[in-house]
């Protein structure tokens, strides 16, 4: 076994098993726990293989500030727009080129895109993204290029120009 899959296995497990603790708060389910624990590693360890390649710490801290601040903008945000008599929305989808090296960073980007509300990833084809918005007429590929530069540096990755 090599040292990036048993670190895979190990950090993933931990990771699986606390999800499931928070997810349940019961010490007594741990049977029906390994039951929904092991599939969802199996799963993780095909679904993103995993990699020598470390995350930089200061660039994980630098997207975790960064996701906890757009998150809490984006719930005022669409908070606001449905508390509105008339919502004001202009929805679209949207099709993005995306900067990121194939791979894992792609794949993060997407999903952190998907938690930021007002955004919706619908479609991920190489290098191409496309996104589902609530407001096509706010300028999301900025939006979307300052959540790629976190990204890239929470991998210690160069975007592509």
């Amino acid at each position: 076994m090599s040292r990036s899959l048993a670190r895979a296995l190990c950090l993933r497990g931990v990771l699986f098993v606390c999800l499931w603790w928070i997810l349940t708060g019961r010490a007594d389910a741990w049977g029906m726990g390994l039951v929904a624990v092991v599939p969802a590693l199996t799963a993780s360890l095909i679904l993103l293989p995993p990699s020598d390649k470390r995350l930089a710490w200061r660039g994980l801290a630098g997207y975790l500030g960064f996701f906890l601040a757009q998150s809490t903008r984006g719930g005022v945000l669409v908070a606001i727009m449905a508390l509105r008599p008339r919502p004001d929305l202009c929805p679209g989808v949207l099709e993005i080129t995306l900067r990121l090296p194939d791979g894992a960073a792609r794949v993060v980007l997407a999903n952190t895109l998907n938690l930021l509300p007002g955004t919706l990833s619908v479609g991920l084809e190489g290098a191409h993204l496309r996104l589902h918005v609530l407001d096509t007429r706010r300028d999301m590929l900025a939006e979307v290029r300052v959540a790629e530069r976190h990204v890239a540096r929470m991998f210690g990755l160069r975007l592509a120009v």
